[in-house]
């Protein structure tokens, strides 16, 4: 049997024909930047975010880079994060001349360990970005304790939307500010690339739209140099008419998560890979196990033979990165996340997977570990 890593075709039809009235709405009134849909989005989302302020943007990258730049970090600015994420996590801070300064991860929630933040020199920090993975949010507390009042805590909850922590704080609304994608495959997707800011401080806000709109107070009328980071009226409209089916995906996601769950202990594979912790709180916008002992290529290769789509979420620490060599890194500085890198593997969690397709996905997993 063939199991798509992936189908957005399969999303619910009366979602679809949500989205598609409420794109149809924008191309009937062409009021394409901003508007309505922009501002109606971001406040039913406000409703989501335990009514923090929620300012949409063009994409989950240029969400971070935004947030950077509300924070004024530049040149000679060291931003601590962690070495085992999408990239742009990373790629952000170097745009803006900013150094990465890296932590290692914590195995299972493959989170940045908090404990490894003593060794780490305060000198010109002026941001720590924890990553809340896989639908996980790991717990910031000590994060922000280290942190105090002179660094911010900028969260990057692109894959975290909707969770929350062991004391019901909804993910990217703990720290000074929190960024999310909506990347077509994220459990609230677009129809492109989209992205928002979420802060609970109401200067922060208030930058965060200027600096969206080339730091503009007023047509031609510039405070501060900012970008073009606008969100599209088109995916505002298509995330707004989505926005209904996020839970009923979301539950979707956690009972095929259940379902491997189960079936895995079942077969013992709990003995040969290790297996995702799925607490309660878990939105399941991934289901990774690691594959120890270097098996994990031949397992991904097998599974891709067999017609079972599987992916790598990361290949590539930051710091073994080519473009990130001159920070000075190497092999065995961070050894957490070179173990995750090399044992992770992603099975098919999607919407709409069916039993028999995850019977399929198990099976082949079996024969293959």
């Amino acid at each position: 049997m063939n199991v798509p890593f992936v189908d957005l075709g399969r999303l619910p039809a009366e979602r679809d024909a949500a989205v598609r009235d409420a794109v149809l709405r924008v191309l009937d009134h062409r009021r394409f930047i901003l508007g309505p849909e922009v501002l109606g989005f971001e406040r039913a989302m406000a409703d989501r975010v335990d009514g923090a302020h929620v300012i949409g943007v063009s994409s989950g990258t240029d969400a971070l880079l935004l947030a950077l730049m509300a924070l004024d970090v530049g040149p000679g600015d060291r931003i601590v994060t962690t070495p085992f994420s999408f990239f742009a996590t990373a790629g952000v801070v170097a745009r803006l001349g900013a150094r990465p300064v890296f932590v290692d991860i914590e195995p299972r929630s493959f989170g940045l360990d908090a404990s490894g933040l003593a060794d780490v020199e305060r000198t010109d920090v002026k941001a720590i970005i924890p990553v809340h993975l896989f639908g996980d949010v790991i717990d910031l507390d000590p994060i922000a304790a280290w942190a105090g009042p002179g660094v911010a805590v900028l969260e990057d909850a692109a894959q975290a939307i909707g969770a929350v922590d062991v004391r019901d704080r909804v993910a990217g609304t703990i720290g000074a500010m929190g960024t999310f994608s909506f990347f077509p495959t994220k459990n609230l997707g677009a129809c492109g690339d989209a992205g928002m800011v979420v802060t609970r401080d109401d200067g922060l806000a208030a930058r965060l739209r200027r600096l969206r709109g080339h730091g503009q107070t007023e047509k031609y009328l510039h405070a501060e140099i900012g970008g073009n980071f606008r969100l599209d009226a088109m995916q505002a409209a298509a995330l707004a008419a989505s926005l209904p089916w996020l839970d009923e995906l979301q539950r979707a996601r956690r009972r095929n998560a259940e379902r491997y769950l189960d079936a895995m202990t079942a077969r013992g594979l709990g003995e040969r890979v290790v297996l995702p912790r799925l607490h309660e709180r878990h939105t399941a916008h991934q289901f990774v196990v690691r594959v120890p002992g270097g098996r994990r290529d031949d397992v991904l290769a097998g599974l891709r033979e067999c017609g079972i789509g599987a992916a790598v979420y990361y290949p590539h620490p930051f710091h073994l990165q080519p473009c990130f060599a001159y920070l000075g890194y190497g092999a065995g500085d961070f050894p957490e996340a070179e173990r995750a890198a090399q044992e992770v593997l992603a099975l098919p969690i999607f919407p709409g997977l069916t039993e028999p397709e995850q019977t399929a996905v198990v099976a082949a997993l079996d024969a293959l570990v």
